[in-house]
């Protein structure tokens, strides 16, 4: 069987403290690193789609409910097609024209689903993504757009989850990290314009995006997000895997050359494997 090192794939590296794991649809096939918790970013936005998505299948929040701007909806800021820019309140676009990752709409979602709720959007986020997936380590400590900190083995029970629904269920993971407003360009941050800069009610879709920050072999389904402070999780269905990563070194330069050579080394060691 294919085995790869963690530890060595990602020695020298220029980070300091990091953890790395990959899973199947059977759990933790390799980890490394410790358990210390770690800023996750804009990983957070995972747990807020999966929150208000789960929410609108129980009817406290409704997809196509004004939200946001004028003429936006939920829908429209879980996708990134609200028109907010990335930081601020002035729209940069009508609703549904372009694809413009944004910050503030994630912090208006959670603001809506917490005035839908009649309390704050924390509570939902431990009711409805935390407390069912046992994420006992994780937090938000701030934006519900990038404020989370939590350890690696709660980021693997997340990915697990997105890669074999058990819990949250398919519906919601489905809605999560299917093609929304399919075919809109924009910028994905980080890694330039995208002539179709696709995303689901949540989750980056890796498409045919060139560059991109998972491997090149990953398959176009593949979804998931990463964050500013180093971290990421995709999940790849086509494989059957999934790989997350937090470290001490904000993204950069290095992020764009390394994590994909992990990637493309993950899959070569257990793709094939995978159920």
């Amino acid at each position: 069987m294919p085995e790869l090192d963690l530890v060595s794939a990602t020695a020298g590296w220029p980070v300091g403290e990091r953890a790395v794991g990959v899973l199947d649809a059977g759990g933790v096939r390799a980890r490394s690193g410790p358990d210390t918790v770690f800023d996750w970013a804009s990983v957070t936005k995972l747990l807020t789609c999966l929150t208000v998505l789960d929410a609108c299948l129980d009817g406290t929040l409704d997809l196509d409910a004004p939200a946001g701007p004028p003429g936006a909806t939920v829908r429209h800021l879980l996708a990134h097609t609200s028109g907010l820019p990335f930081e601020g309140a002035e729209p940069a676009a009508a609703p549904g024209t372009r694809r413009i990752y944004s910050n503030t709409g994630y912090d208006v979602l959670a603001d809506r689903l917490a005035a839908a709720a009649g309390g704050p959007f924390a509570d939902e986020l431990a009711g409805r993504v935390l407390g069912p997936l046992a994420m006992t380590g994780t937090v938000l400590a701030g934006s519900p757009a990038r404020g989370a900190r939590g350890p690696l083995d709660d980021l693997l029970r997340l990915a697990g989850e997105l890669l074999a629904p058990r819990v949250l269920g398919p519906e919601v993971v489905a809605l999560a990290s299917t093609v929304a407003f399919p075919e809109l360009s924009g910028i994905l941050p980080g890694f330039g314009r995208q002539r179709a800069n696709d995303w689901g009610l949540g989750c980056e879709i890796r498409d045919h995006k060139d560059p991109h920050w998972t491997s090149p072999e990953n398959s176009p389904r593949t979804f998931g997000h990463f964050g500013q402070s180093g971290s990421f999780l995709w999940v790849d269905p086509d494989a059957g895997l999934a790989c997350g990563w937090l470290c001490d070194t904000a993204f950069g330069p290095w992020a764009v050359q390394r994590w994909p050579e992990l990637s493309t080394r993950v899959l070569h060691a257990f793709a094939a494997a995978a159920p």
